[in-house]
């Protein structure tokens, strides 16, 4: 299993879920749009600190963007 493609794939559904676009989720996690698109597309590895900003900005456990769908 990829961790990373899984992280970017969680981050993007549940960003898509709440209706917000990626230049709304990066600036309220001090990241860059391209940071996140990167991330998105599974083409970047986060840092643990990044794991961290995403999970508060999108108000969800960072546990949760690392789980399978079916967990």
């Amino acid at each position: 299993m990829d961790l990373v493609r899984l992280l970017g794939e969680n981050v993007r559904k549940e960003r898509l879920r709440q209706g917000r676009t990626q230049e709304e989720v990066a600036e309220e996690a001090g990241l860059t749009r391209s940071y996140l698109s990167d991330l998105e597309r599974g083409t970047r590895n986060p840092s643990v600190h990044a794991l961290g900003l995403l999970a508060r900005a999108l108000e969800v456990e960072a546990a949760d963007l690392l789980r399978l769908a079916s967990e």
